[in-house]
């Protein structure tokens, strides 16, 4: 049953190619029922008069013990970080298997479609009403020397508090420096005044853009 409530949420991760996917999920809810069984059942011939036995113990362990495979599935790479969804997505299916292994069965089934239903169904909701305001990126080459932070919100006015991240790329063989910009959330609305301003840029050559929800990574160029 563990193995078969943790590849529903495995399927969902792997469908999405994350690196927990369908077996990791399955594996820690398997295991986490396991333990939780042995921590219950496994110890019994040790009980006698003096002695007493507390099954949550054992199974307290899985829940401190998962984090190694959560900061496994968490992705930094410079700025941004990737895998935090993930991550929660094996913790949670650990307390899946130990209420499996409990005996909790609809508890376990229940959670088990509240986390779906939290990773596949409220998703769609997130990109329409949440991500609506998003970060940009924009890539600017400009003449060598010629942009520098002050000068940029400059031309930007009152909306150069917008600027999140601004990283300068020198060339050395080519006339042009890359500057790339993060601005902050803001509607597409916000940022067409911005972009109505993108030309009182000085030596500006060329400008490429994309909307996103994450930070700029500095080391990704």
């Amino acid at each position: 049953m563990s193995a078969v409530l943790g590849s529903v949420i495995g399927f969902e991760r792997e469908r999405l190619s994350w690196a927990a996917g369908l077996r990791t999920h399955m594996l820690v809810c398997v295991g986490s029922a396991l333990i939780m069984i042995v921590s219950i059942y496994g110890f019994s011939d040790a009980l006698g008069e003096h002695v007493t036995l507390d099954p949550s113990r054992v199974a307290a362990q899985v829940v401190s013990g998962i984090g190694f495979l959560g900061a496994g599935a968490i992705l930094a790479r410079g700025q941004v970080i990737r895998g935090l969804t993930t991550a929660a997505s094996v913790w949670s299916v650990a307390g899946v298997g130990l209420a499996v292994g409990g005996g909790l069965y609809i508890p376990s089934i229940s959670a088990t479609i509240i986390i779906l239903l939290i990773l596949a169904g409220i998703k769609p909701l997130e990109k329409r009403f949440i991500a609506y305001h998003q970060r940009r990126h924009v890539t600017i080459k400009v003449r060598r020397g010629q942009l520098t932070l002050g000068i940029f919100n400059q031309a930007l006015g009152v909306s150069a508090n917008r600027v999140k991240q601004f990283i300068v790329q020198p060339s050395e063989k080519e006339e042009y420096d890359s500057v790339y910009v993060v601005f902050s959330r803001m509607s597409p609305q916000e940022y067409g005044v911005i972009r109505s301003k993108f030309k009182d840029i000085p030596g500006l050559e060329s400008i490429s853009e994309r909307a996103s929800d994450e930070d700029i990574d500095p080391y990704s160029w």
